[in-house]
């Protein structure tokens, strides 16, 4: 019998509920990442550490993008933004533990997370515009374009879908064929690659969720931001 390369066996079973590897991985690197987060938060203090000062880096760096992409004050689109980079980094990361398969290299993982990024597109477009407004933009620059507008918010669902699930899982498969024809020491260099690769798709899956947001928001986030930054 040939089984599809998408199915997961289950791992576990709860009465009817089938808990998958997946599953249980993905749940292990939310509780460690909060576990982490809790800790540093623990540790914060004005004279901050090498780790507090790298933290503070990365906010800053993340909140310069997200000003530069969806044009508007950072901080109400941070903490998404952020935990989508932070959470998707540690799961792409995590088949580089040995028999740990990355949560990100099954499409249920990847749909799961594109659908949070569909909801926020729909969330921050209403709450900035109002229902009316955002309903109207599907009918910019005519009513003609409101079946193509309609198929492009799902076609852009679909793409985030495809590219970390197709880029994610093709480095999986790629280490596994070299480590079983070449052995061990060989796919060393495949797996600093595999690193990199998944930093890169955690980054452009999180930069497309800030420009679809953005998109959302229209020319309410121009507003926004002319307005936060005041008379000059």
């Amino acid at each position: 019998m040939i089984h599809s390369p998408l199915a997961t066996e289950p791992l576990l079973r709860l009465g009817v509920v089938s808990i998958s590897a997946p599953v249980v991985t993905t749940w292990a690197i939310m509780i460690v990442i909060v576990g982490v987060l809790l800790w540093v938060r623990k540790r914060l203090s004005l004279a901050p550490t090498k780790l507090q000062v790298a933290l503070e880096l990365l906010v800053t760096s993340l909140d310069s993008q997200l000003s530069d992409t969806i044009q508007s004050d950072p901080a109400r689109y941070r903490a998404l933004i952020g935990t989508l980079f932070v959470f998707i980094l540690a799961c792409n990361w995590s088949g580089m533990i040995p028999g740990v398969e990355p949560p990100t290299a099954h499409v249920e993982t990847d749909a799961a997370l594109a659908c949070v990024v569909f909801a926020a597109t729909i969330y921050y477009g209403i709450r900035a515009r109002g229902v009316r407004r955002y309903l109207a933009s599907f009918a910019e620059p005519t009513w003609i374009m409101i079946p193509l507008n309609l198929v492009e918010q799902i076609t852009r669902t679909f793409s985030l879908v495809v590219r970390l699930f197709g880029n994610v899982m093709s480095g999986v498969f790629v280490i596994g064929i070299v480590l079983s024809l070449a052995g061990l020491l060989v796919p060393i260099p495949l797996m600093a690659l595999d690193l990199l690769t998944g930093a890169v798709q955690a980054y452009i899956f999180t930069v497309l969720a800030a420009v679809f947001i953005g998109a959302a928001l229209g020319e309410h986030a121009e507003t926004a931001s002319h307005s936060s930054q005041g008379p000059s």
